[in-house]
């Protein structure tokens, strides 16, 4: 039986296009004893948000990650910017109340807003495109998302929305499957990880302090929060959990309210303009309507990024291009046999109503988790909601608050009924 690495041994890059093409610059381990005002478990899009908004409000975080940063799920994702969020808002209206809803909307669009405007303040080359169609298969999707855009436009006040027709889809996406969809062109896609790690440099140039092979062991909570790292320890007035899926059970109580799912993706070969022409009359990203979805994207030199196929026992499969080559060919059959380079797959956390949640552990601990495939755009604004909160200014978290905490079954039972779960949908897409 192979052994486990040690703790704060680097574990392999994650195969990613992403990671392929980029030129991360290494942060040190942590180690001895230090102080801090704020200490932020996780280098991803939510605590770098963090780190970057207290370092510019000159506060000095001191941010641990357990791998490199962006190594998860900010790093590996499929690159859709979308406004909204992972859960049924109309549901979110109806159970939680037009008021708290409208905010919930407000801030998702607030946070694809921060990210577009931080990329052109910045000049940040990460393949920023825009456009975004929700794609419908059949036609009580159509249905759904003529229901949305209503939903969207009349109650949250967003306007831009197109219902577009089969012919309408068809002239931008060059595939037979769809019928119809519903475009934004608010939305956009881009590379996650040339992002994440341009958000890396700016909060440490702002005066943060980030550290990688830094996991955190143990916490040992108080007016002081201690986090033992494996080369030494870091103390802090204040804490913020911003690990998400990769959190993994170091809190207990909230790794209840999450469930790590494995999510898939492939990219093939460079396309070449004119291929990618016949498949996309331009660039804009697509995710398909039903609940266990497909998307996919062209990237800005050509290749076709494609994923699907959520694994909610939150094991990835050893095949994953052969998962996925199939439901690529079966959206443009003119790729059939295409070269697909690269291979890969992360954990995102969803929650049960699919809502993210954000709230505090004690009056100097806070978190923030769950985004349920929407982390793209919300991670990094809920970074700078936490850093708003431990600084007194907590107007945005106590929208969240206003949630329910709903917890996953445990034991035992806990992945085998969220399986079960997934399949009835499953079994309901096909209808």
């Amino acid at each position: 039986m192979a052994s486990s690495p040690p703790a704060g041994a680097l574990l392999p890059d994650p195969p990613t296009l992403y990671r392929a093409a980029a030129r991360p610059r290494p942060r040190p381990r942590f180690e001895g004893t230090r102080h801090a005002e704020v200490a932020i478990v996780g280098g991803g899009l939510t605590g770098l948000g963090a780190a970057l908004a207290l370092a510019e409000a000159g506060v000095k975080p001191v941010l641990l990650e357990a791998q490199r940063i962006g190594w998860g799920a900010s790093g590996r994702n499929g690159g859709q910017l979308l406004p909204g969020l992972g859960g049924d808002l109309a549901a979110a209206r109806s159970r939680h109340g037009p008021d708290l809803a409208k905010a919930l909307f407000d801030l998702s669009t607030a946070a694809v807003a921060d990210v577009k405007q931080r990329i052109a303040r910045h000049g940040i080359a990460c393949g920023l495109l825009p456009g975004h169609v929700t794609a419908a298969v059949k036609r009580r999707h159509m249905r759904a998302l003529a229901a949305e855009r209503a939903l969207w436009e009349e109650s949250f006040g967003y306007p831009g929305l197109e219902l577009w027709s089969q012919e309408a889809l068809r002239a931008v996406v060059h595939s037979p499957r769809f019928i119809g969809g519903l475009y934004d062109p608010n939305a956009a896609h881009l590379d996650p990880l040339a992002y994440t790690l341009a958000l890396a440099d700016l909060a440490e140039a702002a005066g943060a302090s980030l550290h990688e092979a830094s996991p955190v062991l143990h916490i040992t909570r108080g007016a002081e929060m201690r986090l033992a790292t494996p080369r030494g320890e870091l103390r802090a007035e204040t804490l913020l959990l911003c690990g998400n899926a990769y959190l993994g059970e170091l809190v207990p109580e909230l790794a209840a309210e999450i469930m790590p799912v494995a999510s898939c993706i492939v990219a093939t070969e460079p396309l070449g303009r004119e291929r990618m022409a016949r498949l996309f009359a331009r660039p804009i990203a697509v995710a398909d309507a039903h609940l266990v979805l497909d998307y996919f994207r062209p990237t800005a030199d050509d290749r076709l990024i494609f994923g699907g196929r959520a694994n909610y026992a939150g094991r990835q499969p050893g095949d994953i291009a052969g998962v996925l080559r199939p439901r690529l060919e079966r959206v443009f059959p003119t790729l059939a046999g295409v070269c697909i380079t690269h291979e890969w797959a992360g954990r995102i956390a969803i929650t049960r109503d699919r809502l993210p949640r954000l709230g505090r552990l004690a009056p100097n601990a806070f978190f923030a988790h769950g985004y349920s495939g929407h982390g793209l755009a919300m991670a990094g604004l809920a970074g700078q909601i936490l850093a708003e909160a431990c600084r007194g200014r907590a107007e945005k978290l106590k929208i969240f608050e206003g949630l329910p905490h709903q917890r996953f079954p445990g034991g035992a039972l806990r992945t085998p009924l969220l399986v079960l779960a997934m399949l009835y949908f499953r079994l309901r897409d096909l209808r």
